[in-house]
Protein backbone atom coordinates (compact mmCIF):
# COMPACT_ATOMS: atom_id res chain seq x y z
CA UNK A 1 0.00 0.00 0.00
CA UNK A 2 2.76 2.30 0.90
CA UNK A 3 5.12 1.85 -2.28
CA UNK A 4 1.40 2.61 -4.26
CA UNK A 5 0.23 5.84 -2.53
CA UNK A 6 4.47 7.16 -2.45
CA UNK A 7 5.57 5.71 -5.62
CA UNK A 8 8.47 2.88 -4.44
CA UNK A 9 9.49 0.52 -6.91
CA UNK A 10 7.82 2.79 -9.84
CA UNK A 11 9.88 3.89 -12.58
CA UNK A 12 10.05 7.98 -13.40
CA UNK A 13 8.59 8.09 -16.67
CA UNK A 14 12.26 9.99 -18.16
CA UNK A 15 13.99 6.97 -17.45
CA UNK A 16 11.82 4.57 -19.62
CA UNK A 17 13.55 3.75 -23.35
CA UNK A 18 11.54 4.38 -26.44
CA UNK A 19 11.05 0.66 -26.45
CA UNK A 20 9.47 1.38 -23.05
CA UNK A 21 7.83 4.17 -23.78
CA UNK A 22 5.93 2.06 -27.11
CA UNK A 23 5.24 -1.18 -24.62
CA UNK A 24 3.22 1.74 -22.21
CA UNK A 25 1.23 2.91 -24.93
CA UNK A 26 0.39 -0.25 -26.34
CA UNK A 27 -0.92 -1.11 -23.06
CA UNK A 28 -2.62 1.94 -22.45
CA UNK A 29 -4.34 1.85 -25.48
CA UNK A 30 -5.30 -2.05 -24.74
CA UNK A 31 -6.61 -0.78 -21.11
CA UNK A 32 -9.31 2.25 -22.53
CA UNK A 33 -10.58 -0.06 -25.17
CA UNK A 34 -11.49 -2.27 -22.42
CA UNK A 35 -12.98 0.21 -20.43
CA UNK A 36 -14.70 1.97 -23.75
CA UNK A 37 -16.17 -1.38 -24.08
CA UNK A 38 -17.20 -1.77 -19.95
CA UNK A 39 -19.46 1.49 -20.70
CA UNK A 40 -21.16 0.58 -23.59
CA UNK A 41 -22.00 -2.71 -22.04
CA UNK A 42 -23.40 -0.87 -18.98
CA UNK A 43 -24.66 1.47 -21.31
CA UNK A 44 -26.62 -0.74 -23.84
CA UNK A 45 -29.96 -1.38 -22.46
CA UNK A 46 -31.07 2.23 -21.19
CA UNK A 47 -28.35 3.97 -23.49
CA UNK A 48 -28.14 2.08 -26.86
CA UNK A 49 -27.11 5.10 -29.07
CA UNK A 50 -24.30 6.01 -26.59
CA UNK A 51 -23.03 2.20 -26.01
CA UNK A 52 -22.89 2.43 -29.93
CA UNK A 53 -20.46 5.64 -29.54
CA UNK A 54 -18.35 3.80 -27.08
CA UNK A 55 -17.89 0.48 -29.26
CA UNK A 56 -16.64 2.57 -31.87
CA UNK A 57 -14.24 4.58 -29.74
CA UNK A 58 -12.99 0.88 -28.23
CA UNK A 59 -12.49 -0.24 -32.24
CA UNK A 60 -10.61 3.61 -32.28
CA UNK A 61 -8.22 2.56 -29.22
CA UNK A 62 -7.72 -0.81 -30.86
CA UNK A 63 -6.52 1.02 -34.33
CA UNK A 64 -4.02 2.93 -32.23
CA UNK A 65 -2.50 -0.19 -30.46
CA UNK A 66 -2.55 -1.97 -33.70
CA UNK A 67 -0.42 1.01 -35.83
CA UNK A 68 2.13 0.63 -31.74
CA UNK A 69 2.38 -2.90 -32.51
CA UNK A 70 3.58 -2.58 -35.67
CA UNK A 71 5.85 0.42 -35.25
CA UNK A 72 7.70 -1.99 -32.44
CA UNK A 73 7.27 -4.71 -34.57
CA UNK A 74 9.43 -2.76 -36.98
CA UNK A 75 11.82 -0.99 -34.01
CA UNK A 76 12.27 -3.60 -32.25
CA UNK A 77 11.03 -7.06 -33.02
CA UNK A 78 8.03 -9.03 -31.24
CA UNK A 79 8.85 -8.86 -27.90
CA UNK A 80 6.61 -6.52 -26.28
CA UNK A 81 8.25 -5.53 -22.59
CA UNK A 82 5.47 -5.99 -19.91
CA UNK A 83 5.00 -2.15 -18.75
CA UNK A 84 1.62 -0.89 -17.47
CA UNK A 85 0.58 2.32 -15.88
CA UNK A 86 0.76 1.49 -12.45
CA UNK A 87 4.68 0.48 -13.26
CA UNK A 88 5.29 4.36 -13.86
CA UNK A 89 5.63 7.00 -11.51
CA UNK A 90 3.13 10.31 -11.97
CA UNK A 91 1.47 8.34 -14.57
CA UNK A 92 -2.03 8.41 -15.63
CA UNK A 93 -4.75 6.22 -13.75
CA UNK A 94 -7.44 4.95 -14.83
CA UNK A 95 -10.94 4.19 -12.68
CA UNK A 96 -12.30 0.95 -13.24
CA UNK A 97 -15.67 0.90 -14.44
CA UNK A 98 -17.19 -0.65 -11.51
CA UNK A 99 -16.25 2.56 -9.64
CA UNK A 100 -18.48 5.15 -11.47
CA UNK A 101 -21.31 2.57 -12.02
CA UNK A 102 -24.24 3.53 -12.27
CA UNK A 103 -23.27 4.47 -15.25
CA UNK A 104 -25.01 7.55 -16.07
CA UNK A 105 -24.49 8.56 -19.58
CA UNK A 106 -23.36 12.46 -18.38
CA UNK A 107 -20.83 10.57 -16.07
CA UNK A 108 -18.86 8.11 -18.57
CA UNK A 109 -19.22 11.10 -21.20
CA UNK A 110 -16.95 13.09 -18.96
CA UNK A 111 -14.71 10.45 -18.02
CA UNK A 112 -14.42 9.80 -21.67
CA UNK A 113 -13.20 13.38 -22.39
CA UNK A 114 -10.73 12.95 -19.12
CA UNK A 115 -9.29 9.93 -21.41
CA UNK A 116 -8.77 11.56 -24.26
CA UNK A 117 -7.17 14.36 -22.58
CA UNK A 118 -4.94 12.55 -20.85
CA UNK A 119 -3.92 10.62 -23.29
CA UNK A 120 -3.24 13.68 -25.61
CA UNK A 121 -0.33 14.79 -22.68
CA UNK A 122 0.80 11.23 -22.73
CA UNK A 123 1.46 11.13 -26.73
CA UNK A 124 3.38 14.57 -26.47
CA UNK A 125 5.21 13.93 -23.66
CA UNK A 126 6.58 10.64 -25.31
CA UNK A 127 6.93 12.39 -28.52
CA UNK A 128 9.47 14.57 -27.10
CA UNK A 129 11.68 11.65 -25.94
CA UNK A 130 11.49 9.40 -29.30
CA UNK A 131 14.68 10.29 -31.67
CA UNK A 132 13.26 8.26 -34.53
CA UNK A 133 11.65 10.23 -36.59
CA UNK A 134 8.96 7.32 -37.59
CA UNK A 135 8.20 7.28 -33.86
CA UNK A 136 7.96 10.75 -33.44
CA UNK A 137 5.64 10.96 -36.25
CA UNK A 138 3.23 8.06 -35.28
CA UNK A 139 2.78 9.66 -31.64
CA UNK A 140 2.25 12.97 -32.35
CA UNK A 141 -0.29 11.62 -35.06
CA UNK A 142 -1.84 9.41 -32.10
CA UNK A 143 -1.76 13.19 -30.43
CA UNK A 144 -3.57 15.10 -32.38
CA UNK A 145 -6.37 12.18 -32.87
CA UNK A 146 -6.70 12.11 -29.30
CA UNK A 147 -6.96 15.96 -28.95
CA UNK A 148 -8.74 16.95 -32.54
CA UNK A 149 -12.20 18.23 -32.19
CA UNK A 150 -13.49 15.84 -35.46
CA UNK A 151 -12.02 13.02 -34.53
CA UNK A 152 -12.34 10.31 -31.28
CA UNK A 153 -15.48 11.05 -28.61
CA UNK A 154 -17.10 14.41 -30.70
CA UNK A 155 -16.90 12.85 -33.69
CA UNK A 156 -18.19 9.78 -32.78
CA UNK A 157 -20.71 11.22 -30.36
CA UNK A 158 -22.11 13.45 -33.28
CA UNK A 159 -22.36 10.30 -35.73
CA UNK A 160 -23.83 8.23 -33.06
CA UNK A 161 -26.12 10.99 -30.82
CA UNK A 162 -28.02 13.09 -33.18
CA UNK A 163 -29.86 15.62 -31.40
CA UNK A 164 -32.78 13.70 -31.23
CA UNK A 165 -30.73 10.82 -29.69
CA UNK A 166 -29.28 12.80 -27.17
CA UNK A 167 -32.64 14.00 -26.36
CA UNK A 168 -33.83 10.87 -25.23
CA UNK A 169 -30.79 9.50 -23.72
CA UNK A 170 -30.91 12.74 -21.05
CA UNK A 171 -34.95 12.15 -20.64
CA UNK A 172 -34.24 8.31 -19.86
CA UNK A 173 -31.33 9.75 -17.26
CA UNK A 174 -33.52 11.93 -15.48
CA UNK A 175 -36.47 9.74 -15.49
CA UNK A 176 -33.89 7.42 -14.07
CA UNK A 177 -32.87 9.60 -11.44
CA UNK A 178 -36.19 10.99 -10.05
CA UNK A 179 -37.71 7.07 -10.13
CA UNK A 180 -34.75 5.94 -7.84
CA UNK A 181 -33.53 9.11 -5.63
CA UNK A 182 -36.10 11.60 -6.13
CA UNK A 183 -39.20 9.98 -5.37
CA UNK A 184 -38.57 7.60 -2.72
CA UNK A 185 -36.74 10.36 -1.04
CA UNK A 186 -39.78 12.82 -1.61
CA UNK A 187 -41.89 10.46 -0.22
CA UNK A 188 -39.73 10.12 3.12
CA UNK A 189 -39.41 13.87 2.99
CA UNK A 190 -43.03 14.36 3.20
CA UNK A 191 -43.66 10.83 5.75
CA UNK A 192 -40.65 13.13 7.95
CA UNK A 193 -41.90 16.20 7.83
CA UNK A 194 -45.57 15.69 7.86
CA UNK A 195 -46.46 12.60 10.36
CA UNK A 196 -43.78 13.90 12.90
CA UNK A 197 -45.77 16.77 13.61
CA UNK A 198 -48.35 15.36 15.69
CA UNK A 199 -46.08 13.49 18.37
CA UNK A 200 -43.49 16.23 18.48
CA UNK A 201 -45.37 19.05 19.16
CA UNK A 202 -48.25 16.88 20.95
CA UNK A 203 -45.16 16.44 23.37
CA UNK A 204 -44.09 19.98 23.57
CA UNK A 205 -47.88 21.29 24.51
CA UNK A 206 -48.08 18.48 26.76
CA UNK A 207 -44.91 18.55 28.59
CA UNK A 208 -43.89 22.24 28.19
CA UNK A 209 -40.27 20.47 28.53
CA UNK A 210 -37.88 21.26 25.84
CA UNK A 211 -35.79 18.23 26.49
CA UNK A 212 -38.45 15.58 26.72
CA UNK A 213 -39.96 17.03 23.28
CA UNK A 214 -36.52 16.84 21.93
CA UNK A 215 -36.20 12.99 22.71
CA UNK A 216 -39.97 12.06 21.42
CA UNK A 217 -38.88 13.91 18.12
CA UNK A 218 -35.31 12.10 17.74
CA UNK A 219 -36.79 8.74 18.23
CA UNK A 220 -40.10 9.61 15.99
CA UNK A 221 -37.78 10.66 13.00
CA UNK A 222 -34.92 8.22 13.32
CA UNK A 223 -37.56 5.41 14.15
CA UNK A 224 -40.28 6.64 10.69
CA UNK A 225 -36.17 6.58 8.66
CA UNK A 226 -35.46 3.21 9.66
CA UNK A 227 -38.80 1.80 8.95
CA UNK A 228 -39.56 4.32 5.58
CA UNK A 229 -35.97 3.10 4.46
CA UNK A 230 -36.40 -0.89 4.91
CA UNK A 231 -40.16 -0.48 3.36
CA UNK A 232 -38.86 1.10 0.69
CA UNK A 233 -35.98 -1.21 -0.14
CA UNK A 234 -37.74 -4.14 0.41
CA UNK A 235 -41.02 -2.87 -1.30
CA UNK A 236 -39.43 -3.13 -5.33
CA UNK A 237 -36.18 -5.08 -6.01
CA UNK A 238 -36.35 -2.39 -9.31
CA UNK A 239 -35.79 -5.37 -12.12
CA UNK A 240 -39.06 -5.05 -13.63
CA UNK A 241 -40.51 -1.47 -12.51
CA UNK A 242 -37.16 -0.04 -13.56
CA UNK A 243 -36.78 2.07 -10.26
CA UNK A 244 -33.15 1.03 -9.71
CA UNK A 245 -31.71 -0.31 -6.54
CA UNK A 246 -33.07 -0.86 -3.72
CA UNK A 247 -30.78 -0.05 -1.82
CA UNK A 248 -30.07 3.39 -3.13
CA UNK A 249 -33.76 4.18 -2.84
CA UNK A 250 -33.98 2.68 0.20
CA UNK A 251 -31.08 5.65 2.00
CA UNK A 252 -33.21 8.34 -0.29
CA UNK A 253 -36.50 7.77 1.58
CA UNK A 254 -34.84 6.60 5.10
CA UNK A 255 -32.49 9.71 5.00
CA UNK A 256 -35.05 12.07 3.50
CA UNK A 257 -37.52 11.00 6.08
CA UNK A 258 -35.25 11.38 9.46
CA UNK A 259 -33.98 14.51 8.22
CA UNK A 260 -37.94 15.64 7.55
CA UNK A 261 -38.31 14.90 11.37
CA UNK A 262 -34.96 16.02 12.86
CA UNK A 263 -35.85 19.64 11.41
CA UNK A 264 -38.08 20.64 13.89
CA UNK A 265 -37.29 18.18 16.74
CA UNK A 266 -33.66 19.96 17.13
CA UNK A 267 -35.20 23.49 17.65
CA UNK A 268 -36.59 21.58 20.99
CA UNK A 269 -32.79 22.00 22.14
CA UNK A 270 -33.18 25.64 22.83
CA UNK A 271 -33.96 25.26 26.67
CA UNK A 272 -36.56 28.47 26.43
CA UNK A 273 -40.31 26.53 24.85
CA UNK A 274 -41.60 29.84 23.25
CA UNK A 275 -38.29 30.28 21.53
CA UNK A 276 -38.08 26.70 20.68
CA UNK A 277 -41.55 26.21 18.95
CA UNK A 278 -41.49 29.52 17.50
CA UNK A 279 -38.50 28.38 15.82
CA UNK A 280 -39.63 25.31 15.33
CA UNK A 281 -43.33 26.35 13.47
CA UNK A 282 -40.20 28.42 11.14
CA UNK A 283 -38.43 25.27 10.71
CA UNK A 284 -41.80 23.53 9.51
CA UNK A 285 -42.58 26.12 6.84
CA UNK A 286 -39.74 25.76 4.76
CA UNK A 287 -39.81 21.76 5.07
CA UNK A 288 -43.52 22.27 3.47
CA UNK A 289 -41.90 24.69 1.16
CA UNK A 290 -39.33 22.72 0.19
CA UNK A 291 -41.58 19.28 -0.54
CA UNK A 292 -43.81 21.79 -2.59
CA UNK A 293 -41.02 23.10 -4.58
CA UNK A 294 -39.87 19.58 -5.30
CA UNK A 295 -43.13 18.24 -6.57
CA UNK A 296 -43.37 20.80 -9.03
CA UNK A 297 -39.57 20.79 -10.02
CA UNK A 298 -39.13 16.96 -10.69
CA UNK A 299 -42.76 15.71 -10.53
CA UNK A 300 -44.45 18.61 -12.58
CA UNK A 301 -46.94 19.45 -10.31
CA UNK A 302 -48.38 22.80 -10.56
CA UNK A 303 -46.63 24.56 -7.31
CA UNK A 304 -49.97 26.14 -6.13
CA UNK A 305 -51.56 22.93 -6.05
CA UNK A 306 -49.08 21.20 -4.46
CA UNK A 307 -48.23 24.25 -2.00
CA UNK A 308 -52.24 23.47 -0.92
CA UNK A 309 -51.75 20.15 -0.77
CA UNK A 310 -49.14 19.97 1.71
CA UNK A 311 -49.92 23.48 3.83
CA UNK A 312 -53.53 21.58 4.30
CA UNK A 313 -52.14 18.18 5.37
CA UNK A 314 -49.27 19.73 7.23
CA UNK A 315 -51.86 22.42 8.87
CA UNK A 316 -54.29 19.39 10.08
CA UNK A 317 -51.38 17.45 11.52
CA UNK A 318 -50.04 20.15 13.22
CA UNK A 319 -53.59 21.51 14.86
CA UNK A 320 -53.82 17.46 15.61
CA UNK A 321 -51.00 17.44 18.07
CA UNK A 322 -51.47 21.05 19.56
CA UNK A 323 -55.08 19.93 20.58
CA UNK A 324 -53.63 16.02 21.79
CA UNK A 325 -51.40 18.47 23.38
CA UNK A 326 -53.51 20.82 25.32
CA UNK A 327 -56.01 18.22 26.17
Amino acid sequence: MLSRVFGFGRRAFDSLSEQEILALAISSEEDDARIYRSYADGLEEDFPHSARMFKALAEEEDSHRAALIDLHRRRFGERIPLIRREHVKGYYERKPDWLVRPLGVETVRAQAEEMERQAYAFYIAAAKRASDASTRKLLGDLAAAEQSHSSAAQRLEERHLPGDARKEEEATERRQFILTYIQPGLAGLMDGSVSTLAPIFAAAFATHDTWQTFLVGLAASLGAGISMGFTEAASDDGRLSGRGSPVKRGFASGIMTALGGLGHALPYLIPDFWTATTVAIIIVFFELWAIAFIQNRYMETPFLRAAFQVVLGGGLVFATGVLIGNA
